[in-house]
């Protein structure tokens, strides 16, 4: 072996016999989804990268019609999934159209040391529940990395679906039409008037805050508490209504009297007798129940 030594490691994660490693580096396969790729799925390759000091790290990714059979389906086409592995730092190949479950076949094809993955079970393409990594175990191939906790591609999928609105908004304002966002006529008036109101209550909100601050202000110069100058400018308030209330009556009153000053005197010009004297009086009962009409209105506004 001209002088050389061979590295013996424990025979996997799942017992076994302990292994000798190649000279050569040893090659550590890890397959997957890897739809849209995040920190987590580059950690896990970055582990199964990092189990030996000389590793070449292949790295399997499962076809569009593998994965939407046994998973479901995926957000990025197969391409896209494996251009975004390649662009992995840790990844020194990329074997697109991995199979779903590794066989000795697929171990010797490849010349695969040990294949890297959590140890979570995954279930296999029999339909019983089996393991996909089972046979790596058993022959001691397996070796284990870990999830990084608080990502994974159904969070961020979630993620997604609960602001929902937010980015089918945000995809229109960029240009995106809603035939294209598979959005409706109605539903894409519906998101936008919302976040006109949403805009709205968050300025009315503002306006609040200013006012509370003024009047905080106020109070302080005032010397006042904030409950005695709230409770003050209520009365305030209240007067300035009452008194635009009654300028209001008057100013309807007055306009009742012009009309019914006007209509006697196209009466005397047309010769009307002063028998029909009573249609005047019926006609100001008019006037006097819409003016009674009126302050019941306002008496239920004040209430």
């Amino acid at each position: 072996m001209d002088g050389k030594q061979q590295t013996a490691v424990p025979g996997g994660d799942c017992g076994g016999s302990d292994q000798v490693l190649p000279e050569r580096p040893v090659r550590v396969y890890a397959d997957g989804i890897y739809d849209l790729f995040h920190f987590g799925h580059a950690r896990a390759l970055e582990q199964a990268k990092k189990e030996f000091p000389n590793t070449y790290l292949l790295v399997g990714c499962c076809n569009d019609e593998t994965t939407h059979k046994y998973k479901g389906k995926t957000v990025m086409s197969e391409d896209e999934r494996y251009e975004s592995l390649r662009h992995c730092k840790w990844v020194d190949e990329v074997i697109p159209d991995a199979p779903w479950v590794i066989n000795q076949e697929f171990i010797d094809k490849h010349q695969i040391d040990f294949v890297a993955h959590d140890s979570l079970p995954y279930a296999d393409a029999s339909g019983a529940g089996n393991d996909v990594y089972e046979f790596v175990k058993a022959v001691g191939k397996f070796r284990e990395t870990k999830r990084t906790e608080g990502i994974s591609t159904s969070d961020i999928i979630m993620r997604i679906v609960k602001d929902y609105n937010q980015y089918v908004l945000r995809n229109l304002d960029r240009g995106y039409s809603r035939k294209e966002l598979g959005v409706s006529y109605v539903k894409e008036k519906r998101l936008r008037v919302n976040r006109r109101l949403k805009k709205l209550q968050e300025k009315v909100k503002e306006q609040q805050e200013k006012v509370g601050e003024k009047i905080q202000t106020v109070a302080k110069t005032a010397r006042m508490s904030h409950t005695e100058w709230v409770e003050n400018a209520d009365r305030w308030v209240a007067g300035f209504l009452e008194m635009f209330e009654e300028g209001c009556h008057k100013m309807g009153t007055a306009i009742r009297d012009r009309i019914q000053e006007s209509l006697r005197s196209q009466q005397l010009l047309n010769g009307i007798a002063d028998d029909d004297e009573e249609y005047y009086e019926d006609y100001s009962d008019y006037f006097d129940d819409d003016e009674h009409e009126d302050d019941n209105v306002l008496q239920k506004q004040k209430r």
